[in-house]
């Protein structure tokens, strides 16, 4: 070999081995931005691939509000209350001002910590925008169960 095409094989080796370093490094520093969605069942028992979400590790996690687990504290905003698809349900606690569209029996996802199994603490919380919207994931685990609510033309505002 000579010392040309030897000198060119170390510059494109260094070149790789550089492009290689440098992406496991953002890899590196991303990881703790990536939010994976979980339905509540799946925090709690695992999702198909046998993963459980950590203690500590930020998710976002969807479902639907439990009727009669909003617990509001009187002298602040912060609040607690209830999420499930089918199966167990996950505790949320969150301080802050609500969506308009948050209810009981609604559909919501929460993004914040897991602090326990079946506990997170919450830094955003949305609400569904209309009756037919819901997460994937959440669909799939409540069409299990649930039946699809059937509108007709007349309530779904088509026909005078």
């Amino acid at each position: 070999m000579t010392p040309r095409r030897r000198q060119r094989l170390i510059w494109a080796v260094a070149l790789l081995l550089l492009a290689g370093v440098a992406t496991a490094l953002m890899v590196y520093a991303l990881r703790q931005n990536i939010n994976f969605f979980f339905t509540p069942t799946e925090v709690i028992y695992g999702n198909k691939d046998g993963y459980i979400p950590e203690v500590g590790q930020r998710i976002r996690i969807g479902g639907m509000v439990e009727k009669g687990s909003v617990i509001r504290e009187s002298d602040s905003l912060a609040m607690q209350f209830k999420v499930s698809t089918v199966g167990p349900a996950v505790t949320i606690y969150y301080s802050g001002i609500l969506p308009d569209l948050f209810r009981e029996g609604q559909g919501i996802v929460a993004e914040g910590e897991l602090i326990s199994p079946n506990e997170l603490k919450a830094s955003t919380i949305l609400a569904k925008h209309d009756e037919e919207y819901m997460p994937p994931e959440v669909a799939e685990e409540m069409g299990k169960i649930h039946q699809p609510l059937e509108y007709t033309p007349q309530q779904k505002g088509l026909t005078p």
